[in-house]
Parts: C-alpha cells; sequence; structure tokens
C-alpha cells in the first residue's frame, strides 16, 4: 500500500514539475532553449573617443503585419523596440543631432511621423517600454529617414560610419532607416 502511494505521489509531481517546466516562466525552472523569443534582446555599441557608448534593445519582427504607420502609428511616441524601454549606456558626454547629453543612462523612444520623425532621450530608466512619461525628456532632436532597398523583417539599431570621435545612429525596421549623427565631446 505504501509503495503504491508512493509512487503515486512520485509520479504525480513528475507530471507537475514537467508541466511547469514547460511554461518556461516558473521561479526557477529552465525555459526551452530551443524556442525563439519573439523579441529577443539586442545591443547596439560602439566606441567613441575611446569610450563605450551602448544602447541595449529588444528586436520585434514584422510576422506579416504593417509595422510604420500601423503597429508603430504616426503621432505617437514608440517605445523604439519592444518589452522594456531601450535604454542609452554613455560613458562619455554626447551630440545626438542638435540635442547635449551628459555621460549616463537613460531610454530612448522615438516619435514617427509620415514626413519626419524625432529621436528623445529620457531620463526616466529601468521602466518597461510603454511606460513613457515626457516631463522627464532630457530633450528630443531630428531624425533624417531613407527608404531601404528591401525590407527588413527584425528592426534594429545599429552605429553605422563610425570614425574617431563620431558616429550614425540607425533605428531599421520595415524598409525605414532612420538616422542621426552622434559625437562625443
Amino acid at each position: 500500500m505504501f509503495v503504491r502511494s508512493f509512487t503515486a505521489f512520485a509520479c504525480s509531481l513528475l507530471l507537475t514539475t514537467a508541466g511547469l517546466a514547460q511554461m518556461g516562466d516558473m521561479p526557477g525552472m529552465k525555459a526551452d532553449s530551443s524556442k525563439t523569443l519573439p523579441s529577443p534582446p539586442a545591443k547596439a555599441a560602439v566606441m567613441l573617443s575611446g569610450k563605450s557608448v551602448t544602447i541595449d534593445y529588444n528586436s520585434p519582427h514584422i510576422r506579416g503585419r504593417k509595422i510604420i504607420g500601423g503597429l508603430v502609428p504616426y503621432g505617437q511616441v514608440w517605445r523604439t523596440g519592444a518589452n522594456p524601454a531601450t535604454t542609452l549606456k554613455t560613458a562619455v558626454n554626447l551630440k545626438i543631432g542638435t540635442l547635449d547629453v551628459p555621460a549616463g543612462t537613460y531610454t530612448i523612444y522615438t516619435l514617427p511621423n509620415a514626413d519626419k520623425w524625432l529621436l528623445i532621450v529620457n531620463k526616466q530608466t529601468g521602466q518597461w517600454g510603454t511606460e513613457y512619461s515626457e516631463g522627464q525628456d532630457l530633450g528630443r532632436t531630428p531624425l533624417t529617414g531613407k527608404t531601404l532597398s528591401a525590407p527588413q523583417e527584425v528592426m534594429s539599431i545599429s552605429f553605422e560610419h563610425t570614425s574617431g570621435a563620431s558616429t550614425e545612429l540607425h533605428i531599421k525596421w520595415e524598409t525605414t532607416d532612420e538616422f542621426v549623427k552622434v559625437t562625443a565631446e
């Protein structure tokens, strides 16, 4: 009788543990590493004047959706990525477009419009991406836009055309490439 009860308990415990492990988000349980996250973490990094500048973000996919002017609506602040807020960390004072950005940690948002986008550097950090407080803005600067020759499935943030103390910050998704000059000061 004891052996049968113990065996039933052990089987029940094993099935429960296996079910929780499949959920992946349970404390102490390991998620299935073979599954790709819908918007995986990504990083853009550059050295300007010998100092580090990084942007941590999550990169969403198109997945057959209308993105710019659709999922990312015109005239509304966008988290510029997915999940947690996109974070800019700089060990050097920067000039981003027309905006002076002291060394430190910030959150990046954008304000897309059909004709012109703005990059927003915000002093609030550590929040979920949709928690935007305009009162925490360090400032805004215009972005320059161009059309990509082919759609880009995965949103990306990158530093391009880097030379010494200067680079360009690019935000690309669908057929949109919005960018701004960044200079170490």
